[in-house]
């Protein structure tokens, strides 16, 4: 079940989303799902959508460079093909303190825009497949939906294969 946000009362770091999209001229249809987001299956579930259209906001470093990759719920990233588009090597995940550091959101949450710090983005080609994409907007609970190739322009992420196997 949805609730709209005016009837919760907004979570502020959905406002501090909700102000960086309006930057970039989007206006953002925020929904919530009490339930939660916290994988791609539980996203899709509740919002009755493919799992392939929910963008998954990994945190990486490459070369000690904190990047963000957005991945196909559907997809498991390959991690040697994000650090060759980041132009790296050694490739990891980013534990929470590096994940809060960089984009000022918890695990879970962190939204393709509106992030502390500039960090890269790299965007899995499989979302481009989709009329809509739902990416998270600041919390576990918080979504948004937007077109697959609008998302790439306002985030101004690198675009290609990025998905294991």
């Amino acid at each position: 079940m949805t609730v709209p946000e005016a009837e919760q009362g907004e979570h502020a770091n959905v406002t501090r989303v909700r102000q960086a999209a309006t930057a970039l001229g989007l206006d953002l249809e925020v929904r919530r799902f009490p339930q939660g987001t916290r994988t791609a299956q539980e996203a899709a579930d509740a919002i009755g959508c493919a799992v392939g259209a929910i963008v998954k906001s990994l945190i990486f470093t490459v070369d000690g460079e904190v990047v963000l990759a957005l991945v196909s719920g559907a997809n498991q990233l390959d991690e040697a093909k994000l650090a060759t588009a980041a132009g790296g090597a050694a490739c990891g995940r980013a534990n929470a303190d590096q994940v809060r550091a960089a984009t000022g959101f918890p695990i879970g949450g962190v939204p393709p825009i509106g992030l502390a710090t500039p960090v890269r983005e790299f965007l899995d080609e499989d979302l481009l497949r989709h009329d809509v994409v739902w990416a998270a907007a600041g919390t576990w609970h918080d979504v948004f939906p937007i077109d697959p190739r609008r998302l790439a322009e306002v985030s101004g992420g690198w675009v290609g294969p990025l998905r294991r196997g």
